[in-house]
C-alpha cells in the first residue's frame, strides 16, 4: 500500500518495522511501526488508534465500546421498530501473523437460543494491518443459515467516532469540505432542534462564525458511485482520519443509492446497507429459512499527517491518492476470509450498448456514459431496489463500450439505464459467471419506451431533480457550504418555500412560455401544466422520484375519480434529507381525445395527501407524445 506521506518529529515512523500482535485478557494489539491500533478482546470494537504522537485518535471521553464498532439494525417478524445493535463478538481468533500482514477475527454466533433476543446471523467481523500501510482494513462476513429464523435488516455500517477536541475540520469532496460545529452545540441551549432531530439551529456555538447556521447529518450524504473517501482533520497536530471504499459491489441499491458519510461527532461512517432515500424497498427481508451469506467490505481507514497542517487540503488531496491506491489494488490480495473471492476467482463482462429511438434519429445512437451493471436476477429496474446480493457498475465509453471487471462467481441479469432516455434496459436470459469468465456481449440494443413524436418535454430524463429550479432557503436557516453551490439543494427548510412563493395559487407551467431551470417549476411539490395540444390520442411519459401518489387530471380537477393515480407508493424520506431524488418511478398515461378540448389543455398533478411539508414528490421529466405515425 506503499510508505505513509509525511510525519512530524512528535510521531516519527519506523515505515520497515514488521506487523506486532500483542494479545491480552482484555485487548488485542496491533502495531507496524507507523500507527497501533488497539482492539477489545473478545467484543472487537476499537478502542485506540495511536498516531503521530497522539495517544489515542479514538473519543476518549466515550466508553470503549462507544469509539469504532460495527453496528446494525434490525426486525424480527411482525415487528416494525428497528432493534440497534452493536456488534460485539465472543471469540477471538489470529487468523494469520507474520512480519508482513496481521488478521484477526471476532466472532458472534447465533444459536436457537437467542431467537427474539439477538438477529439471526453467524458475524465474522476481520481486521487487517499490513507493514509500511498507514491505516487498517476491517470487513464483516455475515451468514443466515437454513431453518434460521425470518427477520429484517435495516442497516449495517461500520462507525468511528474522533476526539472532538482535535477533529474540527471535514471533508468529503473537493467543494464539500468546512470547518464543523462541535457536538456540544447541538445540545440546549447552544443548539435549538428544527422539524426532526438530526436538525438543529447554531444559536450560540462555540464557534461563533458558525451562528444562525443549521446542521443537519443528511446535508452531508452522498451517492454511493461518488462516496469513496471522506473524513475529518486536526490541525494540532496536523493528522487526517479517512474511511475509503473502494470499491460499491458490497453496497446495496445501485450507484444511485444516496447514504451518509461524515458528520459532526466528529463521526465517520462506512455505510453497507441502509433505507435512506429509499424507504423499506432497502430493507431486505430474510423469510422461510432462506440461506444467505456476504462479505461487507473490506473499507480502509487511512491515516495521514504533514509538517505545515496550514493547508488543510494538502491532507485532502494525499487522502484522495490513496483512494486512487486503493481502487486499483481492488479486490484485495490480502484478505484471508474464503468467502471474499479474489482476482483470479472472478470474471468480466464487456460489450456495446446502443439506442434505438427512430423518432430521435433512423440510425441507432450510442449509449454514451450509460450506466451498466450486474445484480441478481429480477425486472428491469430491479437493480435499485436490491438489497441482498452484489452489484457491479461501469460507465459506458463514448461509443457505448462497457468492461465490467472484477465479478464475484454467481447468477445474474445485465442492467442498464441511458441518461437522456426513460426507461431501464435488462438483458435475457441471467449471466453465469464463472471463475476466469471474459464474456463478450457485442452489441445490446436498447428501445426506450416511445409512442409516438415528442410533442412537448420538461427537464432531462436523468432520475435526478437538480436541474428545475432551486429556490432561495430560508436567511434564517442556511448552511453556509451551500451557499452559491451546485448542491444548493441540501439546504434546510426548501420544503418551506413553494407555499411562501406561491401563497395564493399554485403554480402554472406553460409549455413554450415558461422555463423548468427558472421560478416556473420548483424541484419538488405541487404542479399545473398548462399546454395548447388536441390530439386523438396521446400518451405522457412521466418520470419522477416520488414519496406519497400522485394524481393526474384533464382539464377537469373536480372530477370525482383522476384520470390517472400512481396509487400508494414512495416513503423514502427523500425530500427532509436533502435528496434531489429518492428511488426512480416511470408512469406512461394513454391520453385519451376524450379528455381533450379545442385549444387550451390543462394538466393538473395532484398531491392527495398533505399531512406532512416532507410529502412531495421530485420531478425527473415530463414528454408528452402525438399519435404514433408509423
Amino acid at each position: 500500500m506503499g510508505p505513509p506521506r509525511t510525519a512530524s518529529p512528535a510521531g516519527a515512523v519506523d515505515a520497515t518495522a514488521g506487523v506486532r500482535v500483542n494479545v491480552s485478557d482484555r485487548y488485542v494489539e496491533i502495531k507496524n511501526g507507523i500507527f497501533e491500533l488497539t482492539l477489545s478482546n473478545p467484543d472487537g470494537t476499537v478502542t485506540g488508534v495511536r498516531y503521530n504522537g497522539v495517544d489515542n485518535l479514538m473519543e476518549i471521553l466515550n466508553k470503549e465500546d462507544n469509539r469504532g464498532y460495527w453496528d446494525l439494525v434490525w426486525n424480527p417478524p411482525g415487528q416494525k421498530t428497528g432493534i440497534f445493535d452493536v456488534i460485539k463478538g465472543t471469540e477471538f481468533r489470529i487468523i494469520y501473523q507474520d512480519d508482513n500482514q496481521a488478521e484477526v477475527s471476532f466472532t458472534r454466533n447465533w444459536d436457537p437460543s437467542l431467537e427474539g433476543k439477538a438477529v439471526p446471523l453467524n458475524i465474522d467481523k476481520r481486521f487487517i494491518v499490513l507493514r509500511g500501510s498507514s491505516g487498517f482494513y476491517t470487513y464483516g462476513i455475515y451468514e443466515h443459515k437454513e431453518g434460521w429464523p425470518d427477520f429484517g435488516l435495516a442497516e449495517t455500517r461500520v462507525a468511528f467516532k474522533l476526539r472532538k477536541d482535535k477533529f474540527h475540520y471535514m471533508a468529503l469532496a473537493d467543494d464539500r469540505q468546512r470547518i464543523m460545529p462541535m457536538p456540544d452545540d447541538r445540545l440546549p441551549p447552544r443548539g435549538q432542534p428544527l422539524a426532526y432531530p438530526e436538525a438543529v439551529l447554531l444559536v450560540d456555538p462555540i464557534n461563533p462564525d458558525l451562528r444562525g447556521e443549521v446542521d443537519d447529518k443528511y446535508q452531508y450524504s452522498c451517492e454511493d458511485q461518488y462516496n469513496n473517501v471522506h473524513g475529518w482533520m486536526s490541525f494540532d497536530p496536523p493528522i487526517g482520519f479517512w474511511q475509503i471504499t473502494p470499491s460499491d459491489e458490497f453496497r446495496t441499491g445501485g450507484p444511485l443509492k444516496q447514504n451518509l458519510t461524515s458528520h459532526v461527532g466528529p463521526t465517520t461512517l462506512a455505510m453497507f446497507l441502509s433505507t435512506h432515500y429509499a424507504g423499506d424497498d432497502l430493507s431486505p427481508n430474510f423469510t422461510n429459512g432462506e440461506y444467505w451469506k456476504k462479505v461487507h467490505g473490506p473499507v480502509f481507514m487511512y491515516l495521514n499527517s504533514s509538517w505545515d497542517g496550514s493547508d488543510p487540503t494538502m491532507l485532502w488531496e494525499d487522502a484522495k491518492v490513496q483512494m486512487m491506491i486503493e481502487k486499483e489494488s481492488w479486490p484485495y490480495y490480502f484478505a484471508l476470509s474464503e468467502d471474499f473471492q479474489k482476482t483470479e476467482q472472478r470474471g468480466c463482462v464487456s460489450g456495446r450498448l446502443l439506442v434505438r429511438d427512430r423518432y430521435i434519429d433512423d440510425e441507432d445512437l450510442y449509449a454514451s456514459g450509460a450506466y451498466v451493471g450486474l445484480a441478481l436476477p429480477g425486472g428491469a429496474g430491479s437493480w435499485q431496489r436490491e438489497c441482498k446480493g452484489y452489484q457491479f457498475w461501469c460507465r459506458a465509453d463514448v461509443d457505448g463500450s462497457f468492461y465490467i471487471r472484477n465479478i464475484v462467481t454467481g447468477n445474474y441479469n445485465l442492467y442498464a439505464w441511458v441518461p437522456g432516455f426513460i426507461g431501464d434496459y435488462k438483458l435475457d436470459p441471467a449471466l453465469t459467471i464463472a471463475s476466469g469468465d471474459d464474456i463478450y456481449l457485442g452489441d445490446l440494443v436498447y428501445e426506450p419506451p416511445r409512442d409516438g413524436p415528442t410533442m412537448w418535454e420538461i427537464g432531462v430524463p436523468d432520475r435526478s431533480a437538480a436541474e428545475f429550479y432551486v429556490p432561495d432557503p430560508n436567511p434564517n436557516y442556511v448552511n453556509r457550504l451551500y451557499m452559491n453551490h451546485p448542491d444548493r439543494f441540501r439546504q434546510y427548510g426548501l420544503w418551506e418555500r413553494y407555499a411562501e412563493l406561491y401563497p395564493d395559487s399554485d403554480l402554472v407551467y406553460t409549455i413554450g412560455q415558461s422555463s423548468f431551470k427558472k421560478k416556473d417549476i420548483l424541484c419538488f411539490l405541487s404542479l399545473y401544466l398548462h399546454s395548447s395540444f388536441v390530439y386523438q390520442m396521446a400518451p405522457l411519459k412521466y418520470s419522477c422520484m416520488i414519496d406519497l401518489p400522485v394524481q393526474v387530471f384533464f382539464n377537469d380537477l373536480d372530477r370525482g375519480v383522476p384520470h390517472f393515480a400512481t396509487g400508494m407508493i414512495g416513503r423514502d424520506n427523500a425530500i427532509a434529507r436533502h435528496g434531489i431524488h429518492g428511488l426512480y418511478w416511470l408512469f406512461n398515461i394513454n391520453v385519451d381525445s376524450a379528455w381533450l378540448v379545442q385549444g387550451v389543455n390543462t394538466i393538473y398533478l395532484k398531491q392527495p395527501r398533505n399531512q406532512s411539508p416532507f410529502q412531495g414528490l421530485m420531478y425527473d421529466y415530463l414528454r408528452l407524445e402525438g399519435p404514433c405515425d408509423c
